[in-house]
């Protein structure tokens, strides 16, 4: 069976990816920083939980060592983020501890985990999918820290498409969500009106499961095959 490792999996967006490709058969390498929600939302999956914080080198180690023990990573998901503050600061406010800190857990780690996985996705020719945002591209008021470090996680995946030619490496802008995050980024505001995570999936399904070239996406312009 193939092998994914999906960082961020406790809730939203990894979770519900999570739990589409248990369906399929997959195994799966998860992580979160909170064992108790990573062990609730993987549920009775077969799932390797892997609780940490993707900052720390060992954490990575152990989903790398883990993810080789049940024969290599034919997937990596680098989903797992941080907004860095909320309510959001401008960037005249924005210290660069917390500018420091978004990018540590934004680019440098899936940066670092993706290296470590490399061996095995080459022998694999598997597929990266980088999880990043409008935020990188449209310059929304407060979204300093967490837009610059999505759009350097954005050129780090135009970079290692070029470098890899014999993986599919993609970055997906998943649109707005339901999620925690999301609701981080909006405190006190009601967000009920935007999709749930589940309604991302299928397109994301359809790049990993599709024969597209490497490339920034937006998860919507991804066709998904209707079967009757």
């Amino acid at each position: 069976m193939p092998v994914a490792v999906i960082t961020g999996a406790s809730r939203g967006l990894g979770a519900a990816l999570a739990h589409a490709l248990d369906r399929r058969g997959w195994d799966l390498v998860v992580d979160a920083r909170d064992a108790d929600a990573l062990t609730t939302a993987i549920g009775s999956s077969s799932a390797r939980a892997v609780p940490g914080d993707v900052v720390d080198p060992a954490h990575r180690r152990a989903l790398a060592d883990t993810a080789g023990a049940l024969g290599g990573a034919d997937l990596l998901v680098n989903n797992a983020s941080t907004l860095g503050a909320s309510p959001m600061p401008s960037l005249a406010e924005l210290t660069p501890e917390v500018l420091s800190d978004t990018l540590l857990t934004n680019v440098v780690a899936p940066h670092a985990l993706t290296r470590l996985l490399l061996p095995q996705l080459l022998a694999q020719r598997g597929t990266v999918l980088n999880i990043t945002s409008d935020a990188a591209v449209e310059p929304y008021e407060g979204w300093g820290a967490y837009g610059a470090s999505k759009a350097a996680l954005d050129q780090l995946t135009r970079i290692l498409a070029a470098e890899q030619p014999d993986l599919r490496v993609y970055a997906v802008d998943p649109g707005d969500m339901r999620t925690s995050m999301h609701q981080d980024a909006f405190p006190g505001e009601d967000i009920s009106d935007r999709p749930e995570p589940a309604t991302v999936v299928p397109h994301l399904l359809a790049l990993v499961e599709g024969t597209l070239p490497s490339g920034r996406y937006r998860a919507a312009d991804v066709a998904v095959e209707v079967t009757s």
